[in-house]
C-alpha cells in the first residue's frame, strides 16, 4: 500500500445538520478528518459511518469517520450572501448572454459607470468575451439581455443549483444522505 493511500487526508467527512441533511450541497459540507475527530470527542456529532481506516497513538485508535451528524440543528441562513461565487451558482455556473461556462466574470447589466449598483438584481454571470462585447453600454443599447433577469436567491434555489453540480468525489457511504438529481434543472 502507497503511503498517499494510508493518508487520512483522503478521508474527509460529510457533514450533516441534525435533520440529516448536508449543511451545503455546493460546495458540499466536509470536514477534514482531524475536525471531524474532535467534533467526535467534543461530543457534537453522531458518527453514522466509517471510512475503513484507522488514526491511531501509541494508546488509541479510532476508525476515521465518513458521515457525521451535528447533535444540535443548525439553523440555515434565511439570505444568502452577495458573493462572486454564489451569482454564479444562482446563474448555474452559465453566461447569461451566450450561455458559455468557462471563463466567468460577473456583469453589470446597468454599468456602474451609468449608476449601477453592485447587486442580485444588477449582477449576472458573463464570459469575459460577452463582458467585453457589452463594455459600459445598458443591454437596449447593444442588444445584450440577459437570459434570466437577475434576482436574489432564496438559500433553497442555491441549494437546488448546487445540487445540479456534484463533486468529483463521492464516497460510497455519503451516497444514501445526497440526492444528485438532473430533474431539477426544471
Amino acid at each position: 500500500m502507497l503511503a498517499a493511500e494510508r493518508a487520512p487526508d483522503a478521508c474527509p467527512a460529510l457533514v450533516l445538520n441534525a435533520d440529516f441533511r448536508p449543511l451545503s450541497y455546493f460546495p458540499l459540507s466536509l470536514w477534514s478528518w482531524q475536525d471531524t475527530v474532535k467534533a467526535v470527542f467534543l461530543d457534537r456529532v453522531v458518527i453514522l459511518n466509517h471510512y475503513d481506516r484507522f488514526v491511531r497513538s501509541p494508546s488509541f485508535e479510532m476508525q476515521l469517520p465518513s458521515v457525521v451528524c451535528l447533535k444540535e440543528y443548525v439553523k440555515p441562513s434565511r439570505n444568502p450572501a452577495f458573493t462572486r461565487f454564489n451569482v454564479f451558482l444562482r446563474d448555474r455556473f452559465e453566461c447569461q448572454y451566450c450561455g458559455e461556462h468557462s471563463d466567468l466574470t460577473f456583469d453589470h447589466v446597468i454599468p456602474r459607470s451609468r449608476g449601477g449598483k453592485t447587486t442580485w438584481e444588477n449582477v449576472v454571470a458573463a464570459c469575459s468575451a460577452c463582458n467585453l462585447l457589452k463594455g459600459g453600454r445598458l443591454p437596449h443599447q447593444c442588444g445584450m439581455y440577459p437570459a434570466q433577469a437577475p434576482a436574489r436567491p432564496s438559500v433553497a434555489q442555491l441549494h437546488k443549483h448546487g445540487r445540479l453540480f456534484p463533486p468529483n468525489y463521492l464516497h460510497e457511504s455519503w451516497t444514501d444522505y445526497l440526492y444528485w438529481d438532473s430533474e431539477l434543472e426544471e
